[in-house]
């Protein structure tokens, strides 16, 4: 970057130059001198005290020296920033209760169309009521939830059917029953008809031979047949599947959501040149991990906000009638998890973002960070429901960049043992540590860089 004296343009850019702090903060002077710019403390002789209006919050002694507040200090002061900012964003505030309406209204339609499915009455006529106990015993066998009731004669019961208050009526027909309903017959109601219709048949040809019809069919259902399940599946397996994908899918959403939303801010502050003036007063890797707390800050509050209001619907709406014990030790894990992902993800896409000037130019350089995320969903939606115990998925969901999406689904499923757990933990804390030097490195050296995008090499170089 080469200023111009004269026209106050930067040769490489055509923009504005940016004028040195001393400017920038300003010092009292006639009209026309240039004053403080809003958020940014000025670096005057000022008696020390507080300064209201600071983006960053006052501090002790020179708002200009934020040194003296220590590093974490300014890193809570510019992540409070970024939480207040987004927190009161009309957007934020409108998909968070959009996508809690969501989850809610899911739960509901699941569980009324679950009681939708449960019971249907079966009316029979008062002639032929010595089939309602035979049509009880068909329906048990096949677990299929009916109640019958009588009705004085068949005009009458297909009136009822007409009109709604009765599913299906059953009458005598020569070569077994007959069934009339509104529209159609599910399968399993058809099957149980079935049963009852070759029952009643075989009752007959039983009389006719002379046979006790009640004796046989009490034999008959004293048969039973011994299973041996070699690997049973665990209880409530179904919903165990559909609280992992779920998981996944909230933290896939987040992470999709506010990844790329680190990298955005950090380009937005390089291309306003605010991000000069801030730098002014506070270290390069302390704005960084500032923004980084305060964005993470504002997803934690989300996740635990849908997934929070998703449980607690499902377990009310019986929806999921998983032990709430084990239902919230899933969910914990799951925002555990989500935290963890974020800062796997969201310091590279500073980093990444610190590189480019333009927004155009984002998703280009991002687009491996974002393949990284993609991925371990595509894999875990597409396996896991038929392979819960995939070794392949084992062995991704160990692995930093897979397991906050993959060992959610795991943990839901019940097939992921505690060494896994732990030691998926330790690695993914341990890339973290990994990616705060280096990728506070390549933000350091890239982020007061304008005009054409900073190579890796370039960026990683020491200062």
């Amino acid at each position: 970057m080469s200023p111009d004296s004269d026209h106050g343009t930067d040769h490489e850019t055509g923009r504005p130059a940016a004028r040195p702090a001393a400017a920038v903060a300003g010092a009292a002077g006639p009209a026309g001198a240039a004053g403080p710019v809003p958020g940014i403390p000025a670096q005057t002789g000022a008696a020390p005290g507080p300064r209201p209006g600071s983006v960053l919050g006052p501090g002790p002694g020179d708002l200009g020296d934020y040194s003296a507040l220590g590093s974490w200090a300014t890193v809570r002061l510019v992540a409070g920033r970024e939480l207040g900012v987004r927190l009161r964003s009309r957007v934020f505030r409108i998909t968070t209760a959009v996508l809690l309406v969501l989850l809610v209204g899911a739960a509901v339609v699941i569980d009324l169309v679950g009681d939708g499915e449960s019971t249907k009455s079966v009316g029979v006529t008062a002639a032929e009521s010595a089939i309602a106990a035979p049509l009880a015993a068909a329906a048990r066998s096949m677990d299929v939830a009916i109640t019958s009731r009588e009705v004085p004669d068949e005009a009458t019961g297909m009136r009822e059917v007409a009109d709604g208050d009765l599913d299906i009526l059953v009458t005598a027909a020569p070569n077994g029953l007959r069934v009339a309903v509104k529209e159609d017959l599910s399968d399993a109601l058809t099957g149980v008809m079935t049963v009852l219709a070759r029952q009643q048949v075989l009752d007959n040809e039983i009389s006719v031979l002379g046979g006790d019809p009640a004796r046989v069919n009490a034999a008959v259902a004293a048969t039973r047949v011994d299973f041996v399940e070699l690997d049973p599946a665990p209880p409530h397996q179904g919903e165990r599947l559909v609280l992992g994908i779920a998981a996944a899918l909230l933290i896939y959403m987040g992470l999709m959501l506010y990844g790329p939303a680190v990298s955005q801010g950090v380009v937005e502050e390089k291309s306003s040149r605010v991000v000069e003036l801030l730098l002014s007063t506070v270290r390069p890797w302390t704005l960084m991990a500032g923004k980084v707390l305060g964005i993470g800050l504002v997803a934690l509050i989300q996740m635990i906000v849908l997934s929070g209001g998703g449980l607690v619907a499902a377990l009310v709406t019986g929806a999921l009638s998983l032990p709430s014990g084990e239902a919230t030790g899933t969910v914990i894990w799951s925002v555990v998890w989500y935290v963890i992902g974020f800062f796997l993800y969201a310091l590279p896409f500073a980093a990444v973002g610190a590189m480019v000037s333009r927004q155009e130019d984002v998703g280009g350089i991002s687009s491996p960070i974002v393949l990284a995320i993609v991925v371990p969903w595509v894999l875990g939606i597409s396996i896991v429901p038929g392979d819960p115990d995939n070794g392949l998925i084992a062995v991704l969901s160990l692995l930093p960049i897979f397991a906050p999406v993959l060992m959610p689904m795991r943990i839901a499923l019940g097939v992921a043992p505690v060494w896994q757990l732990v030691l998926s933990v330790v690695l993914a804390l341990a890339l973290i540590g990994v990616l705060v030097r280096l990728t506070g490195r390549i933000y350091r050296n890239a982020v007061l860089r304008t005009g054409a995008r900073v190579s890796f090499r370039d960026a990683l170089r020491e200062a």
